[in-house]
């Protein structure tokens, strides 16, 4: 479920509001004082990218998997299993 970081234009008051997106926008609609709190709810430079390069770079080991699994047929390819490549 989104969580969504909201603050008070009149007041300053900030809150978290765990619901879906349908019940925020109904929210929203009957709060006309309350916004999104946008400096905690953006995504900051690290959220960003594609997966498998971020897999890739966490998880050195990840890409080998992925092929294992994507060609089954990996000895044809001359492929040692992954604890044989990294132990």
């Amino acid at each position: 479920m989104p969580t969504y970081p909201v603050k008070n234009l009149k007041t300053g008051e900030e809150k978290e509001l765990m619901m879906s997106m349908k019940a925020y926008d109904e929210w929203k609609k009957d709060n006309p004082d309350w916004d999104k709190d946008w400096s905690k709810g953006c995504a900051g430079s690290g959220e960003t990218g594609e997966w498998r390069d971020k897999m890739n770079k966490t998880h050195p080991g990840w890409g080998d998997i992925m092929r294992n699994k994507i060609v089954p047929k990996a000895a044809r390819y001359n492929n040692r299993s992954i604890t044989d490549k990294y132990n």
